[in-house]
């Protein structure tokens, strides 16, 4: 709903709830980037994810790794860059969640990052 309502709009407020110490209002913030996922527009979907990589909330974790996997539908190559960066200290949730529809051995790569990191 927050997120159809600010397509057009300036989107700063979901920074703001990417950022403040209720979980409900980062997972919000991180939820509401779907509607741009898709129309298509996935910068605002990993922004946020960058914010939210490390949150120690599981719930946070559920909906940032679910976002991430639904932008890289659009942008595997996207997805997979920043799975690169940030896989190996991610909480295992929010990876799970991110890498779900990779094939067996990305999915396993990536296990394997965490894992050593």
């Amino acid at each position: 709903m927050i997120g159809g309502y600010l397509f057009d709009k300036p989107r700063d407020v979901l920074y703001e709830l990417a950022r403040s110490q209720n979980w409900w209002e980062r997972r919000i913030a991180m939820f509401s980037t779907l509607h741009f996922i898709r129309k298509g527009d996935l910068d605002d979907t990993f922004a946020i994810a960058e914010v939210l990589v490390d949150d120690d909330h599981e719930m946070v974790q559920t909906v940032t790794g679910g976002m991430l996997r639904e932008a890289g539908k659009h942008d595997r190559a996207r997805l997979l860059e920043f799975l690169d960066r940030h896989a190996a200290t991610m909480p295992r949730r929010g990876l799970r969640d991110a890498i779900e529809h990779l094939d067996k051995d990305l999915r396993s790569h990536y296990r394997g990052l965490r894992e050593a990191g």
